[in-house]
């Protein structure tokens, strides 16, 4: 994990849903937050390390990174092959976690190309020219197995998670459905 604010926990806990993880090693701009993200590991049943990001590409298979940050975070020679990166921090004009070479060496994949390549991670790789529109995947055509996913072990992956509004409604309505079928719902008169 390359941050530790509010959103980190719940990638962490996405993440551990889908697959099976040995620890967490994270690394975050303030250190003092890293706590709160280790107890979340600890909840999860996962042994938890600080490490610098040097450290944390060599020993992650799977890099989550959830900043804010307008300048890279993740250094191109850092990264070993298999390696999947999800980029998944605030999406805006100038933002970048990892360096734009990653780009160029790995097999990307997005929610919604046009955002990847104005406000997402893909935005600086594509206007210095390591990549093309054309290079990346909408993560849509590999679920509905129109185009691969991951094809070898040796593979480096980036998904550039930007966030969709229809997806995140589509979401919030099952929520409500479930709260309501639970009785947890709550209604308010406007």
């Amino acid at each position: 994990m390359v941050g530790a604010g509010h959103q980190s926990s719940f990638q962490l806990r996405a993440a551990v849903e889908q697959r099976d993880f040995e620890k967490v090693v994270a690394w975050n701009f303030h250190p003092e937050m890293l706590p709160k993200l280790a107890a979340v590991a600890e909840e999860l049943g996962l042994p938890f390390e600080s490490v610098t990001c040097e450290e944390l590409c060599a020993q992650a298979d799977v890099i989550i990174t959830i900043t804010s940050a307008f300048g890279s975070l993740i250094d191109k020679d850092w990264i070993k092959p298999g390696t999947h990166i999800a980029c998944m921090g605030t999406d805006t004009k100038g933002k970048q976690e990892v360096d734009a070479d990653i780009l160029a060496l790995a097999t990307v994949f997005t929610d919604e190309i046009a955002q990847s390549i104005t406000i997402g991670e893909a935005q600086h790789a594509v206007a210095s020219g390591l990549i093309k529109e054309s290079d990346i995947t909408p993560i849509g055509d590999v679920i509905n197995s129109t185009k691969p996913g991951r094809t070898s072990d040796e593979e480096i992956t980036l998904f550039d998670g930007t966030g969709v509004g229809l997806q995140d409604l589509a979401v919030a309505s099952v929520a409500a459905q479930l709260a309501e079928e639970k009785g947890l719902a709550t209604y308010f008169k406007l």
